[in-house]
Formats: C-alpha cells, structure tokens, sequence
C-alpha cells in the first residue's frame, strides 16, 4: 500500500461546466487550476532529487574511501534497491556453484602431478671427511711385548697376569682411579721414604696395569733425576732428555714415546743432581700442563726420588693431586712413614701406603 499527498481541490471539476451542470460521461477527479498538483510521478521524482541532494552533501564531507579489496572470483557487491521496491536479488549461491564462476583476478592453477614424469635426481658420491688431529696419535710408537719376560727388565704384572702380585695391582689400579674419579684428579706421584724401596717397580706395574683398561690413556714421566730407571725398568732404550723438555725445549711429541694406544712413556736418559732447580721453574709446570691438555691423559703417574733425601718432591707437590706412598716392607719404619705424612701435610694428600716386599 502506498500513501500519496494530494492537496485539496481548487477550481471546478473536470468535465464538467461551469454551470454546474453534470456531463453524461463519468465523474472524473477533481482538476487544480493552480501547480499544488502532486501525482505518482512527481512524488518520486520530488524523492529521488531529496535522496540525491543528500548524498551529494554528505559525500563532500566524507573522506575519501580507501581502495577496495581484491575481489576474487568475479564477486560484485549487489546494488541496493530502490524506495518503494522489493529487493529482489538472488540469493547467495552455494559453496559448491562457487567453483563454477569465471575468475576475473589472478589464481593458481592446481599442479597435475599425475602428468609430470619423475626426474631422478643423481647425488655426488659423499665425501670422506678427515678425522680430527689426535696429539696422541703422533706420538712416535714403539714395539713393546707386554707378556714376554726378558732378563733385561724387572719382573712385569703383564707377564704374570696369574700371579699374586698382579691381581694386587690390579686392586690397587681400581682403588686409585675410583679416588681419582671421586675428586677429578689425573695427577699422581709414586715415592717412598728411603732410596731402594721399590718405587719405579711399583709405578712401572701400576702403569702397565692401568694400560689394560680399554679406551684409556695413560702417562708414565720419569722424574728420578737422581737415578732414572723407568727405561730400563721396561727394557727399551732410554730416549729423550727430560730437563729438555720441561724447559720447553723439546716439545711432548718428540720426547714421549706410545707402547701401546694406551700408555705413553716420558723416559730419562740424562741424571741431573740439580733437579730440584729444574723442579721449581715456571715452565716446567706449564710444560707437564700443555702435555696433559693436549694428550687428554686420564692418569699421570710420576716416577720421583725419595722424599727424606732430596728436596726433588716437596718443589714438584704443587704440580700433583695426590701421592703414594711405597713402604718396604723391610726397611722402612713407623718414623720413616710418620715423617713423610708430616712434610706432605698441606701440599697434597696422601692417596695411600703400598707395602711392598712384604713378608
């Protein structure tokens, strides 16, 4: 239902005369004489110039709309319907039909993967990588029998592994590596109280004891200046000066020697009565240290002079972690024994007593 204004009638109805008299043909409505007439037509147009003018004003006010988004596949925003008119749009389509209209922006086209052919694609050969430069491996190594006996040597545990004295060692290596791990100490010095007590016998088997120990790497330093024996001790030639190298004069490659991928040999073949001087000197420490370091030795035992006689022990106890102690059985006394735990008291621990020759 629609609703229009129409102004009262002014002047004479149309059709008829001026007299009044009634036409024979039907009534008609009423004619203005004057422009109040309002018809149908008129009313929209007086509306649409309304709408118009409105929204020109408004427009001039407005900002200026930012650029429109992409529209993808051909979508058109649906023009508003005129006053008076029913809208009468189509409804939505459905996401199915959606894939059916004409793409008017840029798309993708889905790959055919069925179509194309398969490309092998030929790998290069993989390249075999140098292995990491191990210090240890160059170390000169030197043919050594660990389970033959020889008259030129002192009686070894690795030619013996049935006997008593090896299965002591033995317990002894496990003894000290479970101190050494529980502290995370590498360093040790085998001494004894008195020249003769079986010192490098002891710190020669132990070493050869710890070398069976798979994966391992241990070093066995000759630091008897006095009177150096590990070489002959071992039966191999004696190489190398140690006062060289703890000078930093000959590098731990040139003066080390492997008898087996676990244990490394430091031998002695020049006595010096002044070693305690060499002992005390900066560089000696700092060469047993980059030795160490660069070898990744685990355990380090140190073959010293006796602790009562020569002053030799108490200038290299700040390089060591700890000391054993080698008491023979036979002429070492309580006193002996008691005076030495009072000169390492402070310095270094004592790891142990070991007795040897004992009867």
């Amino acid at each position: 239902m629609k609703h229009f204004a129409v102004s009262a009638p002014v002047g004479r109805p149309i059709g008829r005369p001026a007299g009044g008299a009634a036409s024979d043909g039907p009534a008609r409505a009423f004619e203005p004489d004057g422009e109040d007439r309002m018809t149908q037509q008129g009313f929209k147009r007086f509306r649409r110039r309304n709408r118009q003018s409105t929204s020109d004003q408004a427009a001039d006010q407005r900002p200026e709309p930012a650029a429109e988004p992409f529209l993808d596949r051909g979508y058109q925003p649906e023009p508003e319907a005129e006053f008076g008119q029913e809208n009468t749009a189509p409804a939505a389509k459905p996401a199915a039909a959606v894939e059916d209209v004409p793409v008017t922006g840029r798309r993708r086209r889905p790959l055919n993967l069925a179509a194309q052919s398969r490309v092998d694609i030929i790998q290069p050969p993989m390249e075999v990588l140098p292995t990491r430069f191990d210090p240890w491996n160059q170390i000169e190594q030197i043919p050594f029998d660990f389970g033959g006996p020889k008259a030129s040597r002192l009686p070894l545990v690795s030619a013996f592994r049935a006997s008593p004295t090896a299965r002591a060692f033995d317990l002894l290596r496990t003894r000290l590596l479970h101190s050494l791990n529980a502290h995370g100490w590498s360093r040790v010095a085998v001494t004894s109280p008195r020249a003769g007590g079986g010192t490098t016998f002891c710190a020669v088997n132990l070493a050869l004891s710890l070398a069976r120990v798979p994966e391992s790497r241990s070093l066995l330093m000759d630091m008897n200046f006095r009177q150096p024996g590990v070489a002959q001790a071992l039966g191999i030639a004696p190489h190398g000066n140690m006062a060289a190298f703890l000078a930093q004069k000959a590098t731990f490659d040139q003066h080390l020697q492997r008898l087996s991928d676990t244990l490394a040999v430091g031998s002695n073949s020049a006595p010096d009565q002044n070693a305690s001087d060499l002992l005390h000197d900066p560089r000696a420490a700092a060469a047993i240290a980059d030795m160490i370091e660069a070898t990744s030795a685990e355990t380090v035992l140190f073959d010293l002079p006796p602790v009562l006689e020569h002053d030799d022990v108490a200038a290299f106890l700040p390089q060591v972690d700890g000391v054993l102690l080698i008491s023979d059985g036979t002429r070492t006394t309580a006193a002996e024994l008691a005076a030495c735990e009072k000169m390492l008291a402070g310095h270094a621990p004592l790891l142990g007593v070991v007795l040897n020759r004992a009867e």
